[in-house]
């Protein structure tokens, strides 16, 4: 890979690194959703879901659409989820076998 590629996928693993646009991503799963409505869903604060929404749509993994005074965002590539599908199930294998070593 060259040095370019390596940033820009290093800029898309910072996108993925801050938990609430992993749930907003997540909460994406059910279909497309106004910003208040992932606001309701997810419980965090309007400006910060207006503000993570636009980072995820910057690196492409939401794409939007202007309905009035509406935006609503969707999954732009199903195998964003595919790979946090993919991250997760490692993780729980590993807090499992964590947890079997403290049980004994």
């Amino acid at each position: 890979m060259t040095p370019e590629l390596f940033r820009l996928l290093s800029e898309r693993f910072k996108a993925l690194s801050e938990p609430a646009r992993l749930q907003i991503l997540e909460t994406l799963e059910d279909g497309e959703m106004s910003v208040n409505e992932v606001v309701d869903e997810t419980g965090l604060g309007q400006a910060n879901v207006s503000k993570y929404l636009q980072v995820l749509h910057s690196m492409g993994f939401v794409k939007r659409r202007k309905e009035g005074l509406f935006v609503h965002y969707t999954h732009a590539d199903r195998n964003v989820m595919q790979f946090c599908d993919l991250m997760r199930g490692r993780v729980e294998h590993q807090m499992e076998a964590h947890r079997r070593m403290l049980v004994g």
